[in-house]
């Protein structure tokens, strides 16, 4: 991985209103890929307002790709409903790393990202400079699903003798 650069740690927070894919409630779980990394979270069992706060660390060599999440629903006898998708972009959240931020006061919004039809936000997005690093909150619809909602909070790992950005 020597073009590595660096490790965006995506906190999947919870999910809101997620699909019932059981007979009363769904036991979902997330799982997030980016190239050919996947990577998923624990099972929350019948749960559709699942609280996860659970780190998962992609490596980024290409800032072009998008992150990938999928829901599903875990069965115990047969194969894994899906419950929705979504994708979205790391591009506003890296160029927001390469400012100088020192010395602005914490809770400064670098960037808003507004929801659109080419991204999966449900609102506003903000990249925040928080606590001496650079935070991306964001609340993904689910697409290809009745209905979800899945919170996240990016982060940025830098690793020593990575490219960096």
């Amino acid at each position: 991985m020597e073009n590595l650069l660096g490790l965006l740690r995506v906190r999947v927070k919870r999910g809101i209103n997620l699909a019932v894919r059981d007979v009363r409630s769904s036991d979902p779980y997330v799982v997030v890929k980016m190239a050919k990394q996947k990577l998923k979270t624990r099972v929350v069992k019948k749960d559709v307002n699942p609280e996860w706060n659970e780190d998962l660390t992609l490596s980024v060599a290409d800032p072009n790709l998008p992150v990938m999440l999928t829901v599903y629903d875990h069965d115990m006898f047969s194969k894994d409903d899906k419950m929705g998708d979504a994708e979205f972009d790391i591009r506003p959240f890296l160029e927001a790393l390469k400012m100088n931020l020192s010395g602005l006061p914490g809770g400064t919004i670098i960037t808003r990202i507004q929801p659109c039809r080419s991204n999966c936000l449900s609102e506003e997005s903000n990249v925040v400079w928080q606590d001496g690093q650079v935070v991306q909150d964001m609340c993904l619809r689910l697409r290809n699903v009745e209905c979800g909602e899945i919170e996240l909070q990016l982060q940025w790992i830098n690793l020593p003798g990575s490219r960096g950005l």
